[in-house]
């Protein structure tokens, strides 16, 4: 019970008061398909997670179920602050095929994904090289990726630092879905899944005002 009115305080009250604070525009929201679907973004900042969730919920009220480090889950204050109250947890030092089942399960009952390509923060705002952890889970679900391009959180609040700055000048920008149509009868090679992620990478870059050159 504590943990759904937790839910609620987080997806009502704060979820608007964040976005006065943070969000300045959410554009392209309407790419976003009915099913499932998986939300690929650039991450530099704790800021992300809630800037996206909370800026897609205030206007379609879907939620996000984030891919995330498991340390995030020692901190409930964290973890529910935000907005990952339901997230999927991986532990980093192995390969964690239970997180990646979990994501797939999702996917299958029509839920949104958010995953970070990059695999954690960026330190210096640049895009850095994607893994292809996201190709892999888009190929078995067999689901479209949405590139999204998130500016703004690294000048508020950036890696090392735990006080965000009070400026709401944080930009979403979402992408139009990715399909691999074409992929999914092919035989799942590294080459494949480099591709498909340079593919993926070039698109978040683009909508982040930035270049990918890895």
């Amino acid at each position: 019970m504590l943990k759904n009115l937790a839910e609620s305080f987080i997806y009502g009250p704060f979820c608007n008061l964040f976005c006065s604070l943070f969000v300045k525009e959410v554009n392209g929201i309407e790419n976003i398909p009915a099913g499932a679907s998986i939300l690929a973004s650039n991450h530099s900042s704790y800021l992300d997670i809630p800037s996206l969730s909370f800026g897609m919920y205030k206007i379609t009220k879907r939620k996000v179920r984030y891919i995330a480090k498991k340390e995030l889950s020692y901190d409930p204050l964290m973890r529910y602050a935000l907005g990952i109250g339901k997230a999927i947890l991986i532990d980093r030092s192995k390969k964690d095929e239970g997180a990646f089942n979990e994501a797939l399960d999702s996917l299958k009952n029509g839920e949104i994904v958010g995953i970070y390509p990059e695999g954690g923060r960026s330190s210096v705002r640049k895009i850095q090289k994607g893994k292809t952890g996201v190709a892999r889970l888009a190929l078995w679900a067999k689901v479209p990726v949405v590139p999204v391009g998130i500016k703004g959180t690294f000048e508020i609040l950036p890696k090392g630092k735990m006080v965000p700055k009070l400026k709401r000048s944080i930009i979403v920008n979402i992408g139009e879905p990715i399909y691999f149509n074409m992929c999914y009868n092919k035989k799942i090679t590294k080459k494949l899944l480099r591709s498909i992620t340079k593919t993926i990478m070039k698109s978040i870059a683009d909508l982040a005002g930035q270049e990918y050159a890895s």
